[in-house]
């Protein structure tokens, strides 16, 4: 289980969201290294170095921070689909980025929505738990607000 002066917020029980790197309680920059806090990491953007340890349940799905093809919003709504089937299982899962503020969120707002929640509810969320700088993509807000799945058809029709 992460400290709680962990570089990582809880959002939900069991569902954390985070980056790579971090401010200490010195002030200055630190790395967010992921050992076997979490039985699933999913991260969209690898940076080498910063785990998670062997044995621990790892994809990788690297996005940008700025639109999205129709594969790639595919691959956002898996991990979502793979972190709400975790957490039904009780099992602790930590979606990460760079900074822990718009990729990270986009997944995490979507596997809220699937498991109920309205887009602006997880937004909010997501924003009191985790910064008010969260999900500050307009982009990722629209893509949340309009639906992944209509998303995607729309960006897949631009092709």
């Amino acid at each position: 289980m992460p400290a709680p002066d962990s570089p990582w917020s809880e959002i939900v029980p069991g569902l954390w969201m985070g980056g790579h790197e971090y401010t200490g309680r010195s002030g200055e920059l630190e790395f967010a290294v992921v050992r076997d806090e979490f039985d699933l990491v999913l991260t969209l953007l690898r940076l080498p170095g910063h785990g998670p340890d062997e044995g621990v349940e790892h994809h990788v799905w690297p996005i940008p921070d700025g639109p999205l093809d129709g594969t790639q919003l595919a691959g956002v709504m898996r991990l979502a689909r793979t972190a709400g089937e975790a957490l039904d299982e009780d099992r602790r899962v930590l979606v990460r980025c760079y900074h822990g503020y718009n990729r990270s969120g986009l997944v995490i707002a979507h596997t809220l929505i699937g498991a109920g929640h309205t887009a602006d509810e997880a937004i909010r969320l997501i924003r009191s738990r985790r910064s008010p700088w969260a999900l500050h993509n307009e982009l990722f807000v629209e893509y949340l607000q309009t639906g992944l799945a209509t998303a995607r058809l729309l960006e897949e029709l631009a092709e």
